[in-house]
C-alpha cells in the first residue's frame, strides 16, 4: 500500500545551484532550478525512506520563522 507523507523543504541559492533541504531529516539535494532541486529532493527522500522509518513529527509540522541577529561591525 502506498501512502503520501508531507515534509518541509527549504531551498537556498548557492552559487550556480539551488539546494533543497528537508527540515525533518538530514536529506539534501540540488538542481539547476528551484523545481529541479525539489524534484531531486523528493527522489532522494523516497530512496531514504526505503530503509529508514518515517520520523514522528507534530501534526502541524515544524515552525519556520525568520530570526534577526546582531553582528559586530
Amino acid at each position: 500500500m502506498e501512502r503520501v507523507a508531507r515534509l518541509t523543504a527549504v531551498v537556498t541559492h548557492e552559487g550556480d545551484w539551488y539546494v533543497a533541504r528537508a527540515l525533518e531529516v538530514e536529506v539534501t539535494s540540488q538542481g539547476g532550478s528551484v523545481e529541479e532541486s525539489l524534484a531531486n529532493l523528493r527522489e532522494a527522500l523516497e530512496l531514504y525512506f526505503e530503509d529508514q522509518p518515517f520520523p514522528v513529527t507534530a501534526a502541524d509540522g515544524p515552525i519556520v520563522a525568520p530570526l534577526d541577529i546582531r553582528l559586530s561591525a
